[in-house]
């Protein structure tokens, strides 16, 4: 694939959520797209489809399908969307084996053909798996990430939105912590229209909303029946794709390595960080009262306990 002087991202990965990722990238015109499959003629034949679809949008940036992991060089930003979907009944912590161990040989062939890449990890259990490829890349930590906490803010922003019969666009919320039924929604630092939500709806409401979020995602498993949600999570690694790329220094919540921050080491725990070229170019640490802070720490116990089974399995 020859450079075009366009940004390059790599989607490993040509399933729905990858897919979409590769639809959302080319229409907005923000990057060359290479999707990589280990199945034969899917990742081809998806490309084929969304090129055929640029005369339409009136975008030229080239949209390439492989089953090889040597077209990924010189990626600006590698997605990782590689693993198994939920079945219904099944909690994202249930994927952990067979996930982590596709994520092993994803990360050794990111270390092999892309390098100085970025790296947004998306499949399940998050916060666990982007440790793994961490590990395995020994990439600089601020240069990657797990896609999280946009996923889950924007399902909490929609659940108020509908409650309160308002617009999306002026709901404003926050969600931190581990990629699961530990997330810790911060109702306190959530507004409507700059109003703090306590002070438009009861504690009741709240607490059905911020429970609904935690199990947002297998609310629409259980619909589903076979996969899970890809629209929302495609969209939400988007706006992180843009942000690096463009340089935006958004503010945004994403599954960071945390160096101490809010008393916890080592881990990649769900946090609000400034995006923009060098990746997580800083960690937005939030003022928390000590109910928030026990809550981030128990959710980071979480994750700190499914990366211990990681490693018992012995897979790095």
């Amino acid at each position: 694939m020859a450079r075009t002087g366009r940004p390059k991202v790599s989607v490993i990965g040509a399933g729905h959520v990858g897919a979409t990722l590769a639809m959302r990238i080319a229409e907005s015109g923000l990057a060359d797209v290479v999707m990589v499959d280990i199945v034969e003629g899917m990742p081809q034949g998806k490309a084929l489809d969304l090129s055929e679809a640029r005369p339409i949008l009136g975008q030229d940036v080239t949209i390439v399908g492989t089953n090889d992991y040597a077209l990924i060089e010189g990626s600006d930003i590698v997605v990782t969307t590689s693993g198994v979907p939920r079945k219904p009944g099944m909690s994202r912590d249930d994927l952990i084996e067979i996930n982590s161990k596709i994520a092993k040989d994803v990360a050794t062939n990111l270390k092999k053909f892309a390098p100085d890449a970025i790296i947004i990890q998306v499949a399940n259990p998050l916060d666990a798996i982007t440790y793994v490829i961490a590990e395995i890349t020994g990439v600089p930590k601020n240069k990657i990430m797990g896609m999280a906490g946009i996923l889950d803010t924007a399902r909490y922003r929609y659940f108020i939105a509908e409650e309160l019969g308002v617009s999306v666009k002026d709901v404003f919320g926050v969600v931190l912590g581990g990629h699961g039924d530990s997330m810790v929604p911060l109702p306190r630092l959530t507004t409507v229209g700059g109003v703090p939500l306590p002070e438009l709806l009861p504690e009741e409401k709240i607490e059905a909303i911020v429970e609904r979020t935690r199990k947002g995602g297998a609310e629409i498993v259980s619909l589903l029946k076979t996969g899970s949600a890809y629209y929302a999570p495609s969209a939400a690694t988007w706006e992180m794709v843009k942000a690096i790329l463009r340089d935006e220094k958004r503010i945004l919540p994403v599954a960071a390595y945390l160096n101490g921050e809010y008393g916890i080491q080592g881990l990649f725990v769900g946090v609000l960080a400034v995006l923009g070229k060098e990746g997580v170019e800083k960690i937005w640490e939030v003022p928390l009262k000590p109910d928030e802070l026990e809550a981030l720490k128990k959710s980071a116990d979480h994750v700190k306990a499914l990366v211990e089974k990681v490693d018992a399995l012995g897979i790095l």
